[in-house]
């Protein structure tokens, strides 16, 4: 004698269906976001310890720059300037510029490097400071976006909606199964107790 199974509830259909579809996107977006959290993950820890990694010593240049002078009139070419500076295998973008007396100055900027340069713009004659920190502080410029152009930061927003996809997605698998709910509810209630704690220590 058989019997007939009985339907599901539409309740139970849904559950079933959210668990099958968050265990799905968990897998392969834990897959994909693997470099992402590990970078994330990395730099926060020498972000946290800069006087681990110590800093880069600064180099001093000084020279005349051949397409002098900068002037058109009594406005300076910065265009023409910032390339020349440039042609010198300076890097990075023009983070500053400005007119001091005699002379005008350019600060070129790019993640864990800087450059800044004092210019005679009738004579060309320049000096110049050029510091590299370092790929540790190049890996903390871009945990941070410092000094970054805005395809990076489009990425660091992309990342940050992307991780949180993976944690919630996570957290439903947890939640979802009947054996595992209420340890996972414990934990996450734990956890985020001990983060308020923590935060409010911190900023004591």
């Amino acid at each position: 004698m058989t019997t007939a199974r009985r339907p599901r509830s539409k309740a139970g259909a849904w559950r079933s269906r959210a668990y099958t579809l968050s265990r799905t996107l968990h897998l392969y977006l834990s897959l994909l976001a693997f470099l992402t959290l590990l970078f994330f993950a990395v730099t926060g820890l020498t972000l946290n310890h800069p006087e681990w990694f110590g800093e880069g010593a600064p180099r001093k240049f000084s020279g005349t720059l051949p397409g002098a002078p900068y002037l058109e009139g009594e406005a300076v070419d910065w265009l023409r300037l910032a390339e020349d500076l440039r042609a010198l295998g300076l890097r990075g973008r023009v983070a500053d510029h400005g007119e001091a007396g005699e002379e005008v100055w350019v600060s070129f900027r790019a993640p864990g490097y800087a450059a800044d340069a004092q210019v005679d713009p009738k004579t060309g004659a320049y000096r110049l400071v050029v510091t590299d920190h370092g790929l540790v502080a190049l890996l903390n410029d871009l945990h941070k976006g410092r000094d970054t152009g805005g395809g990076w930061r489009v990425f660091l927003d992309l990342s940050a909606l992307f991780l949180a996809l993976v944690s919630l997605t996570g957290l439903l698998l947890g939640v979802l199964l009947p054996k595992t709910r209420k340890a996972a509810l414990l934990v996450l209630g734990l956890g985020a107790l001990a983060f308020l704690a923590l935060a409010l220590w911190a900023s004591l």
